[in-house]
């Protein structure tokens, strides 16, 4: 018998096998055969990222827990400014917790601290450092007027006057106090955060904004709005604001959408659908900012349209760069 048929079809057909393979044919499994993956290459990103976050980590904590404080120095750009009752010359001196840097109406100075911050005093200015420590430089701006160039990490330096606290996100900005504690603050490169009792207002470079011991920082504003605007916006936050929403809503332009987000945040009722149904004309809000979410007043809603603003400095949830933010509040607050 010739069963060369069984094995690769070569042979002759035996009746009874071709009966049987007709019987059973439809059964068959037109289908291809099932392969099993071949193995993965394991992603390098997250194993990077994890490694990059535990480094950051371990950097921080050594920084935070070595106790080395850095110090601040100080020098006379003009005529003769005083460190406490020490008179500052040509030489710089170093600023000790607590004391004060004053300039009267002839006199400017210089405060730095390594490569990392200039400070620049003009005339008629009083600096107080409060607290120096490797993750948080806190002074004071009792009066007067300084310039402030920082290349360091986020909040990590910060200057209180009477009515707000200004919190570097890597900027460069000037600072004016008067002696009723109202005060200017206007951001040059990067952004500043202006807080005061869980209010916050965030300026971009080219935006100012505004602060009075009695309401806290106002709402900023792009320096190249209308006067007309600003002047709305200045009666809105601390005065009696009648009439100055529609003023402000009918002179917003799209660069002004920064200015409208925190508006959204600061009004409630009728007034906050208006803003929000102006801003949604200048810059439609992205799928995560939906009305029913923004106008609850959800932060979410609230942060998702704020990264579709141009100029804002935002990081999306789940980043390396907001988990290492995350990161460093904790141990700053540690």
């Amino acid at each position: 018998m010739d069963d060369s048929y069984l094995w690769d079809r070569s042979g002759p057909v035996d009746p009874d096998v071709e009966r049987l393979e007709r019987q059973l044919g439809r059964f068959r499994n037109g289908r291809r055969a099932f392969r099993l993956p071949g193995p993965r290459r394991p992603s390098v990103r997250p194993i990077l990222a994890a490694a990059a976050v535990l480094l950051t980590a371990a950097v921080i904590f050594l920084v935070a827990s070595s106790g080395a404080a850095p110090e601040w120095q100080v020098e006379s750009l003009q005529g003769t400014p005083f460190v406490g009752s020490r008179s500052i010359t040509q030489a710089a001196t170093t600023l000790p917790v607590g004391q004060s840097v004053v300039t009267d109406g002839s006199s400017r100075a210089k405060l730095g601290i390594g490569r990392i911050a200039e400070i620049s005093m003009g005339p008629n200015s009083r600096v107080r450092l409060v607290r120096s420590r490797p993750i948080e430089q806190r002074l004071a701006l009792d009066h007067g007027r300084i310039s402030a160039k920082i290349w360091a990490p986020p909040r990590l330096f910060l200057i209180q006057t009477s009515s707000a606290l200004a919190v570097d996100l890597g900027c460069a900005y000037t600072l004016e106090v008067d002696d009723s504690g109202d005060g200017i603050l206007r951001v040059e490169t990067g952004w500043v955060s202006f807080e005061r009792d869980g209010r916050e207002s965030i300026v971009p470079a080219g935006a100012v904004c505004a602060t009075r011991p009695s309401a806290g920082p106002g709402t900023p504003y792009y320096e190249d709005a209308t006067p007309e605007f600003r002047r709305a916006l200045e009666s809105l936050d601390f005065d009696s604001g009648a009439g100055a929403l529609s003023t402000i809503l009918a002179g917003a332009r799209k660069r002004d959408g920064m200015t409208l987000w925190h508006l959204l945040e600061r009004t409630r009722g009728a007034d906050r659908e208006r803003v929000y149904e102006r801003l949604a004309r200048l810059i439609p809000p992205p799928p995560g900012a939906t009305r029913e979410g923004v106008l609850r007043g959800e932060e979410r809603a609230l942060e998702s349209w704020r990264r579709a603003l141009p100029g804002m400095p935002l990081l999306p949830r789940g980043t390396f760069l907001s988990l290492w933010r995350r990161l460093w509040f904790r141990l700053a607050g540690a």
